[in-house]
């Protein structure tokens, strides 16, 4: 049985990829920051299949060297999603580069060392995008302009960090050759399965559903649905036609908040708002607000994505958009009500 380490399994990719993982007859090395949210994975995975002895977990930092060596032992592939995701500016931007760019470092060092067959990491389209306004659209070989003022330290964090994994693969020595596969998702929605709202995107859909959002961005942009980006993680570790590829996995047309919104309002989310927020005001506002000047790269841009190469390698359609933002929505409401 082939066995695959996942990083940050207890984040709201790591526990679909793992699912996905154990659906297809792999057996699981999770890692997290701290063992203590061991039972909230094993619960929120047992509720899409049971693990039968094929899970188990260590103890992994982003910025420390210790037990990576060890976590490799016996693993044939790993997937590399461990990575500090928020829309808010941070004061230093180096608290999102350094564990993004070094944390990277590590996994492919170590697994390099482990005689790992393949590595998938998770990138993101923001390490595409940025640095353009207006209509962008994105291709396989799009990058983030690192040069421009609006790159946000997200952005870079997200950039920086596939460059140097591209460097590594292309740099690497000896004779074993370590594969690479990246994976670029858009923003990530879908149900979450341990019920943890903390992440960006279950922060948003829980604020919208409840009312607490009065007026949305002028953002339109292609989204991912959490399911489909675990999917594709998985069919890159052993594809042959991957190797060496970026994929994009997103929807194929762009949808706007508001749409996100309308379609909830359609379906007896009463308290959503679907009112636009002047663009002028949001900028306004983001003089004041980290989270708001963290969301200004996207606002008043159209993100398109070509997705053909993602769709011809893996066979694959992306789940349609209204199921992701329903499905998403249903989940949110369900663990408000626990």
């Amino acid at each position: 049985m082939k066995k695959v380490l996942v990083t940050g399994i207890s984040g709201f990719v790591g526990q679909h990829c793992a699912c996905e993982l154990l659906k297809k007859g792999y057996a699981v090395r999770g890692s997290l920051r701290s063992l203590s949210r061991k039972d909230e994975v094993i619960n929120g995975i047992k509720k899409e299949i049971d693990p039968a002895g094929r899970l188990e977990f260590c103890e992994l930092d982003l910025m420390k060297d210790e037990g990576w060596d060890k976590a490799m032992e016996g693993c044939d592939f790993v997937l590399h999603v461990a990575s500090p995701f928020v829309v808010k500016v941070p004061k230093d931007e180096n608290d999102l580069i350094k564990p993004a760019v070094e944390g990277t470092l590590r996994a492919l060092r170590s697994a390099k060392r482990a005689g790992v067959k393949r590595v998938v990491l998770t990138s993101s389209t923001v390490a595409m995008h940025g640095g353009k306004s207006g209509l962008v659209k994105i291709k396989p070989d799009s990058w983030t302009n690192l040069q421009d003022k609006t790159v946000t330290a997200y952005f870079k964090s997200k950039t920086l960090a596939e460059k140097s994994a591209w460097d590594f693969i292309k740099n690497q020595s000896g004779e074993h050759r370590l594969e690479l596969v990246v994976i670029n998702p858009g923003p990530i929605y879908g149900p979450t399965l341990t019920g943890n709202l903390a992440t960006e995107a279950m922060d948003f859909f829980r604020k919208l559903i409840s009312g607490k959002v009065p007026v949305l961005p002028r953002v339109s942009s292609v989204m991912s649905d959490v399911r489909d980006v675990a999917k594709i993680h998985v069919a890159a570790l052993e594809n042959i036609n991957a190797n060496g590829k970026r994929f994009i996995v997103t929807s194929e047309m762009p949808f706007a908040i508001q749409k996100i919104a309308q379609i909830l309002k359609s379906n007896g989310y009463d308290k959503v708002s679907t009112r636009l927020a002047p663009t002028f005001l949001l900028k306004f506002l983001a003089n004041f607000n980290d989270e708001m000047k963290g969301m200004l790269p996207f606002v008043g841009n159209t993100i398109e994505a070509d997705v053909s190469a993602t769709m011809k390698t893996f066979h694959w359609n992306p789940i349609a958009f209204e199921k992701t933002v329903l499905d998403t929505a249903e989940s949110v409401k369900s663990s408000l009500e626990r």
